[in-house]
């Protein structure tokens, strides 16, 4: 059947089912490096991975440091002096891709100088579209873990308020995990916020939280339940409300967990 041959209900319906599937961005054809030298102006896309494969003379050699998105990160978040600078510079910064086709830039939710710190993996669909972290089914099985041991986002009070984000502020295409390269680009602008927010406790959850957050390469298996620390602020490692939506066998840990969390806060 070709697409003239649909009726208008039926077109429709075709369109939401490609947005259920998650398929509601359009992106290159092309991978692109965006942590190397983009190609030259005005070269065709098709041919920027063989330009960039071209040897350079040695007068050319690269330099050592961080350079293009990633020192422009730096740069940025360096710069931010509250949180409200920070959240404008995010939403200045052009060198991630994933800001291309996402809907909002997700920055934070909850009581800036909270005691608990709360660090997600990156927006999901619910969150891309309201711009808010942790809404949505994982968002209320987070709220409802959190109250459980008198913590809520909604608080007035830091002792007993949350801070949320995540480690990406735009949301992957089809809620697929983050890269390496993608949290590696947006380590500045996350190492800036923690600071900014100045936790007593940072609550990463799921793999790539952990992993930015403790510069670590063990996942959260591993480490949940662990209490680390982090320059001067204690971090405790949780699994992601999403795994326990997944599999209700690890509410059993993550209980054990917000005990920890609990007991920590009130040492």
């Amino acid at each position: 059947m070709k697409l003239e041959d649909l009726s208008p209900e039926a077109a429709l319906a075709a369109l939401q089912w490609q947005l259920t599937l998650g398929a509601d961005e359009a992106i290159s054809p092309v991978p692109l490096d965006r942590l190397k030298d983009p190609s030259p102006e005005g070269a065709p896309l098709s041919e920027a991975p063989n330009l960039q494969a071209q040897e350079r003379p040695a007068a050319a050699a690269e330099p050592t440091g961080p350079r293009g998105p990633v020192q422009d990160a730096i740069r940025i978040a360096a710069s931010a002096q509250s949180l409200d600078a920070l959240r404008a510079g995010l939403a200045a910064f052009e060198g991630c891709a994933l800001k291309q086709g996402a809907r909002n830039l997700v920055f934070a939710d909850g009581l800036a100088g909270a005691h608990v710190m709360v660090i997600g993996e990156a927006p999901g669909q619910e969150e891309d579209r309201m711009g808010l972290p942790f809404v949505g089914a994982s968002g209320r099985l987070l709220d409802a873990m959190f109250a459980a041991i008198g913590l809520s986002r909604t608080a007035a009070d830091p002792a007993s308020g949350l801070y949320i984000t995540n480690t990406l502020p735009w949301r992957p295409p089809r809620n697929r995990t983050p890269s390496d390269d993608e949290v590696q680009m947006m380590l500045p602008f996350l190492e800036r916020h923690i600071a900014l927010a100045a936790p007593r406790v940072i609550v990463p959850m799921g793999s790539p939280a952990v992993k930015a957050v403790l510069a670590t390469a063990t996942g959260i298996t591993r480490l949940r339940g662990r209490w680390a620390e982090r320059e001067g602020i204690r971090v405790l490692p949780m699994f992601h409300p999403a795994a326990l939506l997944r599999d209700p066998m690890k509410k059993r840990q993550t209980w054990a967990d917000l005990l920890s969390l609990s007991a920590g806060l009130r040492g």
